[in-house]
């Protein structure tokens, strides 16, 4: 019988750091022309944790596909939600009794 290490870690996910730190999921519809036919446009969907309005990591990665990616870009749309906000909470000023 071998006995079997367990690491336990405490630490977060580096996403959920990321959340704390002010990032929120960015999700990317990326719409480029294919190489061989120019005519036709392929879509391509792109995610990760990206900080609004200046999305640094989208930029990053757009500037990649443009200098290493054969599609030339047609169009760029972007959605982004923190995942992590404050509560929305708010008072009724009303007190109702369940029997």
């Amino acid at each position: 019988m071998t006995a079997t290490k367990r690491i336990e870690t405490n630490k977060p996910s580096p996403d959920f750091m990321k959340q704390l730190a002010g990032y929120g999921l960015a999700t990317a519809e990326i719409l480029y022309h294919m190489p061989d036919h120019p005519g036709l446009l392929q879509a391509y969907i792109w995610q990760d944790y990206d900080i609004a309005p200046d999305f640094p990591i989208l930029i990053k990665f757009l500037r990649f596909w443009q200098e290493k990616l054969e599609g030339p870009l047609h169009r760029v749309v972007v959605g982004h939600s923190k995942l992590i906000r404050p509560a929305e909470i708010r008072a009724l000023g009303a007190e109702f009794r369940l029997h």
